[in-house]
């Protein structure tokens, strides 16, 4: 139980410099940067070349992990600003 909860903060931590790095507005504050942690180590996984590099914490490699929330946090963003303006 201990490892799953140090999972889902450091999926936060990385999410949220992934959104700091694009400099979005990740909807969902805390759950969606924790959403984009996950989503953005699950990426990074499978970004070839990056997968071993640099640290590991709680099962996730950092550096995969803070590219790939960056790349899903940036077409999170994409998809939002389309989203807005096919309501306008």
């Amino acid at each position: 139980m201990l490892g799953f909860i140090l999972t889902l903060l450091v999926a936060a931590f990385v999410g949220w410099i992934g959104d700091a790095i694009v400099k979005n507005d990740m909807p969902g504050g805390f759950w969606g940067a924790m959403l984009a942690g996950l989503i953005g180590s699950w990426i990074g996984a499978y970004i070839p070349f990056f997968n071993n590099i640099g640290p590991t914490v709680g099962g996730i490699a950092l550096i995969p992990a803070i590219l790939g929330a960056a790349i899903f946090v940036f077409l999170l963003g994409l998809f939002k600003r389309a989203t807005v303006r096919a309501g306008e």
